[in-house]
């Protein structure tokens, strides 16, 4: 079997940030600890925003569009819109990935994304592209709102010469220490005490794995150049002494920026690894949850010729505070709010329609005119262009990479948005045609004509009398550089 190893990565991390500080300034009337948990922030996912959303977004970030179609996909999380349907289904949709894949949804762990991981690495032939992403829920003023944020993160998995990484050595163990659980229908961990898991599952657990683990490699545990450890920066500090390992290599765990997200958080902090590594650099990288999944890889030369299109680094950059905590409450559903009669309508969902007009909804596939090449959506018989109106000349072009910029737009503080004003209006987008879409990411006042953006898959609304979300393509403004 050839050498496998990651082929390409990248990152989504939402643009809202809700600082620390201003949940402990909200909440310390009940929980006075909050104030010692207020460093740095939390990255949040907006309204229109949940594990598949972000979880399309991170593929979309690897630029898959350099490599062969994947063989496979598995989409981990813990926070899985559906419960009975092919949640990878939805992903393959919307990357307009050939139907003929094989897809897996892996749930139930926090130990799922590097659980899929370790299972793509062995596969035989054929490329696997692994998405961990999640988007937990806290209970308000508990100390796991301080600590949870939002993300997702996506690597193809694969062999041949232009693996970016090649995994060196891999180690797995499955035991059910339960140091945290939601039972089924619940919408918050609950959680034991913390000395519980550090003593029985990461000093105990982690060493235990990792150990045969580098005398399988044959690797001396100082010559390990970064370490990524799924534990408190203490915890980890005396990882590294009982292993043997630098402290100095331990990675940023990220907490600080946006916190930790779940099932993706062990792959996010290796993407940004990957980011700044050079060729010959050795990673450690553990994941923890009713078990360890512990994996050594080793940087190759192509790394440095790959760059993601934001990377972490990027998504990091690219933030926008949250600066009302009540405004997160009701965004996140924690509290409910009175819409009044204008949200009183029935949003049922023709599943024959959307089945039928899969294409064109989730994949975003609009139409191109083969004899002037204008691009439209939805795609017609007839060209759009008023001096060419060609019949059936209409060629299937996908639009998610499409940018574009207003041509006019509207704040409508009437209509039910669950972030008002709803903002929507044309976009014009390049090589001429205009679409009319909601704007996200936005906020009152900011839009403006000519203002550049791009596409977002994101939620178009949610069917709360079915329990149905519906998903479509949004324009969401690019920073200018």
């Amino acid at each position: 079997m050839s050498e496998r190893g990651i082929l390409a990565y990248g990152a989504y991390i939402p643009r809202r940030r809700l600082p620390r500080e201003t949940i402990a300034t909200a909440m310390a009337w009940a929980n006075p600890a909050l104030k010692a948990r207020a460093k740095g922030e939390r990255a949040i996912r907006a309204w229109d925003e949940d594990s598949l959303t972000m979880a399309v977004e991170a593929a979309r970030d690897c630029k898959l569009a350099a490599f062969d179609a994947p063989a496979n996909l598995v989409l981990a999380s813990t926070t899985l819109p559906f419960a009975d349907r092919d949640n990878a289904a939805v992903v393959v949709a919307a990357l307009g990935l050939n139907e003929r894949i094989n897809t897996l949804d892996m749930t139930a762990t926090l130990r799922a994304g590097t659980a899929a991981l370790g299972n793509a690495l062995r596969a035989g032939d054929g490329s696997s592209l692994v998405i961990a992403s999640d988007c937990r829920d806290a209970r308000p003023a508990s100390p796991q709102e301080m600590q949870i944020g939002h993300g997702a993160t996506a690597m193809l998995i694969g062999g041949g010469d232009a693996l970016l990484a090649r995994v060196l050595a891999h180690r797995a163990i499955s035991r059910d220490l339960v140091e945290h659980y939601r039972a089924q229908g619940d919408r918050f961990d609950y959680t034991v005490e913390g000395r519980w898991l550090r003593d029985e599952g990461f000093l105990k657990l982690i060493p235990e794995t990792v150990q045969p683990l580098l005398t399988d490699a044959g690797i001396n545990a100082e010559t390990i150049d970064h370490v990524i450890f799924p534990c408190p920066a203490r915890v980890a500090g005396q990882l590294c002494k009982s292993l043997g390992l630098t402290e100095s290599a331990l990675a940023d765990d990220l907490i600080t920026q946006c916190g930790d997200t779940g099932t993706t958080h062990p792959l996010l902090c290796l993407a940004r690894v990957l980011e700044r590594a050079r060729p010959g650099a050795k990673i450690l990288l553990v994941g923890f949850g009713q078990g360890v999944d512990a994996f050594l890889f080793e940087v190759t030369e192509p790394i440095s010729d790959y760059r993601p299109r934001l990377g972490v680094e990027g998504h990091l950059e690219r933030r926008r505070e949250e600066t009302s905590y009540l405004r997160y409450l009701a965004q996140q559903g924690a509290i409910e709010v009175d819409w009044g009669n204008r949200a009183e309508f029935d949003n049922r969902t023709a599943l024959t329609a959307l089945y039928r007009h899969r294409d064109s909804v989730t994949g975003f596939t609009g139409g191109r005119c083969g004899k002037c090449g204008t691009v439209q959506f939805p795609s017609t018989r007839y060209c759009v262009n008023p001096d060419c109106r060609e019949l059936d000349s209409q060629e299937p072009v996908s639009l998610s990479d499409i940018k574009g910029r207003v041509k006019s737009f509207t704040e409508d503080w009437l209509a039910y948005c669950p972030n008002p004003p709803l903002q929507y209006g044309n976009v014009e987008i390049e090589g001429s045609g205009n679409i009319m879409m909601e704007f996200t990411d936005c906020e009152p006042g900011t839009l403006r004509i000519g203002m550049p953006v791009e596409m977002q898959f994101r939620i178009k609304d949610v069917d709360k009398r079915r329990s149905f979300t519906r998903y479509f393509w949004k324009a969401t403004p690019v920073e200018e550089t």
